[in-house]
């Protein structure tokens, strides 16, 4: 299946996303989501094995930016400055607007920029509808809002059985 529901790729947690890799595909800057991509939604800091891959993102020379729809901009910000990141918050994905927004203020292009995120409907489809590449990963946690737990049922149909690297 392609389209705009597909990612690029599929791994399953940002802490395997390979860097050079991303490197050697010509990305530069790395955008992503912070709910159950970067921060379990039970919980309210990263995990060790995740700010330790955004040290590596910036060893490798990648600018980063959470690009989130949570609308606690307090805790959205402590998370971006725990991984050492710049923040668009509010973002209201799927709409393209804020991945534009990060694109601009991390000054790179849409073919510079990857997308990564655990949600179809919201983080694929925002990367498609603002020309960037996406990575979708699993949730990090169980722990999702009411609507979102709808999403994740149709989300099965779309990703079906699909193999994601690192499992």
């Amino acid at each position: 299946m392609t389209g705009a529901l597909t990612a690029w790729r599929y791994v399953s947690s940002i802490d395997l996303i390979d860097v050079d890799g991303l490197v050697k595909s010509g990305v530069s800057c790395v955008l992503f989501d912070r709910d159950n991509t970067c921060v379990p939604r039970d919980a309210t800091t990263a995990p060790p094995k995740v700010v330790a891959w955004f040290d590596r993102v910036r060893t490798a020379g990648l600018s980063a930016c959470m690009v989130s729809n949570n609308i606690h901009s307090a805790a959205v910000e402590r998370s971006a400055r725990e991984l050492g990141t710049q923040v668009v918050h509010h973002a209201m994905k799927p709409l393209p607007f804020a991945v534009w927004r990060a694109l601009a203020l991390m000054g790179a292009t849409r073919e510079q920029a990857v997308l990564v995120g655990d949600q179809v409907y919201t983080d694929v489809l925002a990367g498609h509808l603002a020309g960037v590449r996406t990575i979708l990963v699993r949730p990090q946690s169980a722990e999702d809002l009411w609507y979102t737990k709808v999403l994740r049922r149709l989300e099965r149909h779309v990703i079906g059985d699909r193999d994601f690297e690192g499992e």
